[in-house]
Parts: C-alpha cells; sequence; structure tokens
C-alpha cells in the first residue's frame, strides 16, 4: 500500500490519489460540486436554525443536522475511509469523541428529553466542541488557545 523505502513524494501522491480514485467513482469536479453542495446545506441548516431559535428543540435539530453535513461534506474530496482516518488520529480522537458525544446528546436532549434548557446547554457544548475539533486541523492552533485561556481566563483547557 505505501511505500516508504523507496520513491519519491510525487510518487506516493500519485498512488494515493490512484486509491482514492479506485475507491469512489465521482469524478474530481464532481467531488467538488458535491463537497460545496453538502457544505452549503450544511451552513443553510444552521441559518435556518437561527430563525427558530426561539423554538431550542427545533433549533438543535436544524443547527445539529448542518453540523454533521459540513462535517461530513469533506468526505467528498478526501472519501469516507480516509475522513475517519483523520477524524481518529491520535492528535484528534479525543476532540473526535468529545463532539460526537456533544451531536449524540444535543440530540438525546431534543428528541427523547424535550428539555429546553438541556437542549440549549448541550449545543452550546456542541459549539465549542466543533470549535475545538476544527482547531485540531491546524497545527498548534489548539495549544495557542491554551495558551491564551492562560492568560486571559488564569485557567487551561
Amino acid at each position: 500500500m505505501w511505500n516508504f523505502i523507496q520513491g519519491s513524494d510525487e510518487e506516493q501522491q500519485d498512488n494515493l490519489l490512484e486509491e482514492t480514485e479506485g475507491l469512489c467513482s465521482l469524478s474530481p469536479v464532481q467531488r467538488i460540486y458535491g463537497f460545496a453542495a453538502c457544505l452549503l446545506a450544511g451552513l443553510i441548516c444552521m441559518f435556518l436554525s437561527l430563525i427558530v431559535f426561539a423554538k431550542p428543540i427545533k433549533f438543535a435539530l436544524l443547527f445539529t443536522f448542518g453540523n454533521m453535513l459540513a462535517v461530513g461534506s469533506t468526505a467528498f474530496l478526501i472519501g469516507p475511509g480516509q475522513q475517519l482516518r483523520m477524524m481518529l488520529d491520535r492528535v484528534r480522537v479525543y476532540a473526535t469523541a468529545v463532539y460526537v458525544g456533544c451531536v449524540v446528546l444535543a440530540l438525546v436532549c431534543a428528541l427523547l428529553i424535550h428539555s429546553k434548557i438541556l437542549t440549549i446547554i448541550a449545543i452550546i457544548c456542541e459549539i465549542c466542541a466543533l470549535i475545538w475539533y476544527s482547531l485540531s486541523y491546524i497545527p498548534f492552533a489548539r495549544r495557542m488557545v491554551s495558551d491564551l485561556t492562560i492568560r486571559l481566563f488564569d485557567t487551561e483547557i
């Protein structure tokens, strides 16, 4: 699968692209369209959730669905298998687990418990977890945010 002994970086990138091409029958243009459509649908759902903010259960459902669409949209670009491998990478496995847990918690609070206060708390936790998860893709971003919170609030995340 990976040729670490011999071969240049270009050959390794070509092998990776060939693997992705073999797993997915979409052309690169179709992948970009799928990514854009999924991301746009997610952003629209998140925007529409702000309209129904007064009804926390509807807000939670629309916002969480939009979140999942936006995060899942990158699967069009890199493939679902690579997306899962990146999400479960040792650098971001905890951020992924917290994010997925908050998504499940928000849905449970909205659909099963029907508690507006718990749903709002779960959505706030989901937003924080999404930010922390997103920062895991930017080198040194989480460390920088931790250092900033230590300096501003005399505490550490």
